[in-house]
């Protein structure tokens, strides 16, 4: 099954991204890879699409002009409105309750 997951994830992609990497650090990711029981290419993107939602989500300076500020900053002194899903989160007890 987990083969047939594989297979279908790699149709789905479209797009090459070539690499230059030195006998060392090839044979690291390999290495990393085999532990992992991935391929190189499957190891290399999740990798790298790790390090690209981390980059993202790291960020803590937003250039904003007046009146884009101005919409943030409102929107993060408006008063919460929980929904269903907040109120059911609140609801369950912790794991470590549980």
């Amino acid at each position: 099954m987990a083969e047939r997951l594989r297979r279908r994830k790699a149709s789905l992609a479209t797009q090459t991204i070539s690499l230059r990497a030195s006998p060392e650090q090839k044979a690291l990711i390999d290495r990393a890879a085999a532990v992992l029981g991935k391929s190189r290419t499957e190891f290399m993107l999740e990798s790298a699409r790790d390090a690209a939602e981390n980059a993202l989500l790291d960020r803590r300076l937003f250039l904003l002009d007046e009146a884009r500020y101005k919409e943030f900053a409102d929107v993060l002194d408006a008063p919460v409105v929980p929904g269903d899903e907040l109120r059911r989160l609140l609801a369950t007890p912790p794991p470590w309750e549980r």
